[in-house]
């Protein structure tokens, strides 16, 4: 029997960082959503598309945990896993360049001044921001413990 990998697919440690990574990219989604301004900055729209695709990826990863915990069996398959390492890869490169994105504009729009981003705003922005580096993180954390068990298959 392999040993288990905290923070792999199936255990409670990765439904925990898929649940984090959900309400992180739902909050960074909903607050960018807000207002309704955001479409003018490419950046944001950026945010809002990845964060509009880390969710579901991260709600059916949970769910898969979920359901691997209830019923104790471990989804131990090379292809599987490797299917989840990438996405989760993919997922958390693009979630860091469009955290980066979204993080720049906003201090730039800051340091401009109260014409282009009012202070609510811009507040909502950075929030939105720190809310989508806080799933990367999780994301990134997901892909380094997965990748660290796929050689052990």
């Amino acid at each position: 029997m392999m040993e288990q990998v905290p923070g792999a697919l199936g255990t409670s440690a990765s439904l925990a960082l898929r649940l984090g990574q959900t309400i992180f990219s739902s909050a960074s989604l909903l607050f960018m959503c807000l207002d309704v301004e955001f479409y003018n900055y490419t950046s944001f729209s950026y945010l809002v598309t990845v964060m509009a695709l880390v969710t579901p990826w991260s709600v059916s990863l949970a769910l898969i945990d979920a359901y691997s915990l209830f019923i104790k069996c471990l989804p131990r398959q090379p292809r599987v896993l490797l299917i989840v390492i990438v996405g989760d890869w993919a997922l958390s490169f693009l979630s860091l360049a469009a955290a980066c994105s979204t993080a720049s504009v906003t201090s730039l729009l800051v340091n401009v001044g109260t014409p282009y981003c009012w202070s609510k705003l811009c507040s909502r922005y950075q929030f939105s921001a720190a809310m989508a580096f806080l799933s990367w993180f999780l994301s990134f954390a997901s892909t380094l413990f997965n990748l660290w068990l796929l050689p052990s298959l």
